[in-house]
C-alpha cells in the first residue's frame, strides 16, 4: 500500500526487490510520532525504551503535563525535581537520561544547531556520547525526526524478526545476524529507512 508522502522515486526502487514488493502491497508504511524537535524526540525516546508504545504515550503525556503540555527547553527540566519526574511515573534512570540530554544541549549549544549539515555518523558520533543514548536511540531521530532516506537499524528487533520471517535469514549469532541484514538490504540503497517502514508493519503477516 502507497504512502502518498512517500517519493515514488524510491517505491520503483524498492520494488525491485521481489520479497519487499510483495509487502509494500499488504501494509502501509511505519509512521513517525515524532515531532521533528530533536531535543524533545530524543526526550520521547528515552520515555519509550523498554515499555510497550501505549504505555509510553501515556507517560510522555503525564511528564508534558508538568509543563502545561509543552515540551521543556533543557533549562526547565534541569531545574524540574526528579520526584516531579518520578510522580509522573518516570524512572530514576530515565529521569537521569533526560537531565543527561538537557545538559548536552545547553553545554553544546544544540538549539542552534542545523543538523542538514551533519551527516548520519557525524549525528550519531555526537548523540551517542549522551550517556543514556544509544545507536538505536539515535538511528530512530534519524529515520523519524530528520527523516534520513537510508538509515539500516539492524539493532531493532522488529526489523529483526521480519526479516527472519521474510528472506528466511538464518544466523546463531547476532553479528552474523547483522551482517546478513546489511547484505539483504543493499539492493535498497539509498532508501533503506523507507523499506524498514514498511518491513515493521510487516513482521506480523504470513
Amino acid at each position: 500500500m502507497e504512502d502518498k508522502h512517500i517519493d515514488k522515486k524510491a517505491l520503483k526502487h524498492l520494488r525491485k526487490d521481489p520479497v519487499l514488493a510483495r509487502l509494500m502491497k499488504r501494509v502501509i508504511p511505519k509512521i513517525s510520532s515524532f515531532s521533528g524537535v530533536l531535543y524533545a524526540d530524543l526526550c520521547s525516546s528515552i520515555v519509550s525504551q523498554q515499555i510497550s508504545t501505549k504505555v509510553a504515550k501515556v507517560i510522555y503525556g503525564r511528564f508534558l503535563d508538568l509543563y502545561d503540555g509543552i515540551p521543556p527547553t533543557p533549562e526547565q527540566l534541569l531545574n524540574t525535581d526528579t520526584d516531579d519526574l518520578r510522580a509522573a511515573s518516570l524512572s530514576k534512570q530515565k529521569s537521569a537520561y533526560m537531565k543527561n540530554i538537557a545538559s548536552f544541549w545547553i553545554e553544546h549549544k544544540l538549539h542552534n544547531q542545523n543538523w542538514d549539515q551533519l551527516s548520519d555518523q557525524d549525528i550519531l558520533d555526537l548523540l551517542t556520547q549522551i550517556k543514556g543514548v544509544g545507536e538505536w536511540t539515535v538511528q530512530m531521530i534519524l529515520m523519524f525526526s530528520l527523516e534520513r532516506p537510508d538509515v539500516m537499524p539492524v539493532g531493532d528487533l522488529v526489523i529483526q524478526q521480519s526479516m527472519v520471517k521474510h528472506y528466511g535469514i538464518e544466523a546463531e549469532k547476532k553479528k552474523e545476524l547483522y551482517n546478513k541484514m546489511h547484505e539483504t538490504a543493499e539492493q535498497w540503497i539509498p532508501y533503506r529507512t523507507i523499506a524498514c517502514r514498511y518491513l515493521w508493519r510487516a513482521k506480523d503477516l504470513d
